[in-house]
């Protein structure tokens, strides 16, 4: 009986895997040479760092577009991405326009910049300053093109999707891969003045007007990359009373964020009655971000700093690496980012000797600061100086 079930047993194998035991007639396949890999393949996904060392290089593009070359520390020739990397920096920001000014930092400078910053394998980080021009406190001017709906929020909303759909779209088909995501930029007073600025006379509801358009940007940031962490953005970041103000009232009448963002200029601090000096700027920035990643429980991103570096540039790299050093040792903050660390305090974009160009960006005949910006941390022959060891430490 045992030999009789043995031989069933066998027979329902063969009759299960017919080919068992029949040698395969198909040929084995000639082995080719993998194809090409694209270096920025849709839906890539990049590591992003436990702490941001990041640069803004929103003016790269046309630096590099009227002959500006890069140099590592050794004076090798690199493209930027790549010095960058060689001091440190591990991430990078970007800014985007509506439709700015011979389209420096509008949609294809940034998608064609943004799948550069993908391919050198760094994370990106994307400013959304709902403007054609620099949105800051003192300008959050409404787009040229937007300007029609200017008193219609439900219109003012839908240009807001739009325009952060459209971009964040055309970075996700070219493969970019975005980790942050910035909804307006210093926004402490509002945006896209005057249908979303902050009104101090509305008690308890200040940022009515701001919380709709903010969450028009919000919730289109998130339909394209769920996973980036979306945020909204102060100056100041020594004022730990107004941040806690204005975050947790946006928290408080609906708006939501991931993180928040701060800027932080220690040695043009000013306090609304003194200017600061830089120590007191850096300590009070690093217990501001100690109190807001407590109270809102959201880690607090650096998205700005920068020192000045014609007064001294050991000066201005020690207060940097003192700011950041003690940035580090916060479990709260995300990271630090370096404002236009490529410019050498000399270069100025093209639009700054443009008057007329000026006033129809900004809304004003007052162009006075439209000079060389002097917190660059390069050397006019594209060579890093030693602000940006901070950044190898």
């Amino acid at each position: 009986m045992k030999k009789i079930a043995l031989l069933a047993a066998l027979f329902a194998v063969f009759a299960c895997n017919p080919t068992a035991n029949t040698p395969d007639p198909t040929p084995a396949p000639t082995p080719v040479d993998p194809a090409p890999v694209d270096p920025t393949p849709e839906g890539s996904t990049i590591e992003v760092p436990a702490f941001a060392k990041g640069a803004d290089i929103g003016w790269a593009s046309e630096m590099e577009a009227g002959g500006r070359k890069f140099v590592k520390k050794d004076g090798t020739s690199a493209a930027l991405l790549d010095v960058l990397k060689d001091c440190g920096v591990n991430a990078i920001r970007l800014r985007v326009w509506v439709n700015p000014y011979k389209g420096w930092s509008g949609k294809e400078d940034v998608v064609a910049v943004g799948k550069k910053v993908t391919a050198a394998g760094l994370p990106l980080m994307v400013d959304f300053h709902y403007s054609d021009f620099f949105a800051d406190p003192s300008r959050q001017k409404i787009p040229a093109a937007w300007e029609a709906d200017k008193a219609d929020m439900t219109k003012m909303c839908q240009h807001v999707t739009d325009h952060t759909t459209e971009v964040l779209k055309a970075l996700k088909d070219a493969g970019v891969s975005v980790n942050w995501i910035q909804i307006g930029n210093e926004t402490r007073v509002g945006m896209l003045f005057p249908i979303g600025q902050v009104n101090y006379n509305n008690k308890g509801s200040e940022l009515a007007g701001f919380v709709k358009l903010y969450m028009a940007g919000y919730n289109a940031a998130k339909a394209l990359f769920p996973e980036a962490k979306v945020m909204p953005h102060l100056n100041n970041a020594f004022d730990v009373s107004h941040a806690s103000w204005f975050f947790s009232s946006l928290k408080d009448q609906g708006g939501k964020f991931d993180m928040v963002a701060l800027s932080h200029y220690p040695q043009e601090a000013w306090d609304g009655k003194t200017q600061l000096d830089a120590a007191t700027a850096n300590s009070r920035a690093i217990a501001a971000i100690r109190t807001l990643s407590g109270s809102l429980k959201v880690p607090v991103m650096v998205a700005e700093v920068g020192v000045k570096t014609p007064s001294g540039e050991a000066a201005a790299r020690q207060v940097l690496k003192s700011f950041v050093d003690e940035a580090k040792k916060l479990d709260g903050c995300a990271g630090v980012f370096y404002w236009e660390p490529e410019v050498d305090g000399s270069w100025r974009p093209e639009v700054y000797t443009k008057p007329t160009e000026l006033t129809r960006l900004t809304g004003t005949s007052q162009s006075g600061w439209w000079n060389a910006y002097g917190m660059g941390a390069f050397t006019t022959g594209g060579k890093p100086t030693s602000v940006m060891d901070v950044f190898a430490d």
